[in-house]
């Protein structure tokens, strides 16, 4: 048996086109690719004989598991979620989609976020959830807005910078 993991949040049900059109590609490649592969190997290592002492079934098993448990998850997750892909009307104001320049009052810094779907956050690409703290704190504020968010590390004062929205094609 696998640890037991408390139920997570689904999160907020939004998600930008290019990260429905990733969750999608995963789901396919998952499916179609790697899926078969490990049901191939995982049929070998069960030819060996004794099960029991074969690592090599056991490792794919578990990586089968692991993979169906993706596929599960991603299959109900994307008929649930709404694809945003319309700028908001007031274009000076944060909302979900926006990448949004920020300056850290007691210090200076200058940090650059895209507010994104759940599913989708990348802290290498700068992505952040809507769902996270510094999300919530920003959302609806306009460029030279000061803000507080109650981040992990304390309380910190930003101030907005910039707001962008991507162009729709």
């Amino acid at each position: 048996m696998g640890r037991w993991r408390p139920a997570q949040g689904q999160g907020t049900a939004l998600v930008t086109p290019e990260g429905h059109a990733r969750l999608k590609a995963e789901l396919d490649d998952l499916w179609r690719v790697q899926r078969p592969e490990v049901v191939r190997a995982l049929a070998a290592a069960a030819a060996e004989g004794d099960r029991s002492e074969n690592a090599e079934y056991t490792y794919r098993k578990k990586q089968l598991g692991g993979i169906d448990r993706r596929v599960r998850y991603l299959s109900k997750r994307l008929q649930v979620l709404k694809v945003v892909d319309t700028v908001p009307a007031d274009r000076d104001a944060v909302f979900f989609g926006a990448t949004v320049e920020l300056e850290r009052v007691d210090d200076g810094t200058i940090a650059r976020y895209r507010i994104v779907g759940p599913d989708e956050t990348d802290a290498k690409l700068g992505h952040i959830s809507i769902d996270s703290p510094l999300a919530r704190a920003m959302l609806k504020k306009r460029v030279d807005d000061e803000f507080e968010a109650e981040l992990p590390g304390g309380t910190v004062r930003y101030a907005i910078v910039a707001v962008e929205y991507a162009t729709s094609p």
